[in-house]
């Protein structure tokens, strides 16, 4: 089935405690694509993840997962939570954390000699494919922050997965962590459709296909350029504006994200202070002939 859509989507919505959170979403996403999911907090993003997992069921309308229902896909899936803490206590290895991807329910853990071979070599190829292969052995606690990320990343795909689903695989990196899990998720992108829930706007570079705004219900964007529109969807502001360039900058966005120039911990309000004084005196200042800050 090799036209068949990654996600079908059809008028789904979903409910805790009788207050919908998703209403009227609809999603038609094919083979191959990249897509960023993004949404304020609360819009329902990792709702969205669940409801293709299969964990939880909608309310109404329809969805199917590789042209089946959610849940019935078999290790067809892999999938990265957004909280992967790991102990310093918990003695588990680099390789076996990575086995553990190869667990299903109703699987009897007895393994023959050959079976135990096969799933090492499962393991150690998507550690490879991770650039983590030399680190097999060692403590899982041990791993920097992005190592680990890396590891739980090989743990989703050591199954060979046609989708991977990612909920925010970059939240718990450095700067130059999160580079190098994109550049990595771009090229297993050659492989397999990716969906990734992200607040961060700098996930959405050359590697992503697609955009969806999610809060409440779903925008689809079939480019990759942060428009004014899709940065007032994303962030849920009430209107669109200005270009997202000065919207990242100064405006009202989510703190995750940036914080308001009147934070203490930014520039207390020093610089936009001082440019209102500018502009009332006429100096200038700060800027040269062609107006441009200097």
């Amino acid at each position: 089935m090799l036209n068949t859509p990654a996600i079908e989507i059809s008028d789904l919505w979903f409910a805790y405690d009788g207050v919908r959170v998703l209403d009227q979403v609809s999603l038609h996403l094919d083979a191959g694509d990249f897509l960023a999911v993004l949404g304020p907090n609360g819009g329902g993003k990792s709702t969205l993840l669940r409801l293709m997992l299969g964990l939880v069921k909608p309310g109404g309308g329809e969805i199917r997962v590789l042209g089946l229902p959610p849940g019935q896909t078999g290790g067809r899936i892999g999938f990265l939570p957004q909280f992967t803490q790991v102990s310093a206590n918990f003695p588990i290895t680099v390789l076996g954390a990575v086995l553990l991807g190869l667990v299903r329910p109703g699987i009897t853990w007895f393994r023959t000699r050959a079976e135990r071979r096969r799933e090492r070599e499962a393991a150690l190829m998507a550690l490879s494919r991770v650039g983590l292969a030399e680190h097999a052995g060692r403590r899982l606690s041990d791993l920097s922050g992005g190592q680990r990320q890396r590891v739980f990343i090989a743990r989703a795909i050591v199954s060979g997965p046609e989708l991977l689903l990612l909920d925010e695989p970059t939240a718990s990196v450095d700067g130059r962590s999160r580079q190098e899990l994109m550049a990595l998720l771009a090229e297993l992108n050659r492989d397999m459709t990716i969906v990734m829930v992200s607040h961060d706007m700098s996930t959405v570079d050359g590697c992503v296909k697609s955009i969806a705004c999610v809060n409440r219900t779903l925008h689809h964007h079939a480019d990759s350029r942060l428009t004014p529109l899709i940065f007032a969807q994303a962030t849920g502001a009430d209107s669109i504006a200005g270009c997202p360039v000065e919207l990242l900058a100064h405006g009202a966005v989510p703190h995750r994200v940036v914080l308001d120039h009147d934070n203490p911990d930014c520039c207390g309000g020093r610089h936009a202070h001082a440019a209102k004084a500018d502009a009332a005196d006429g100096s200038g200042a700060g800027t040269d002939k062609g107006g441009r800050a200097s």
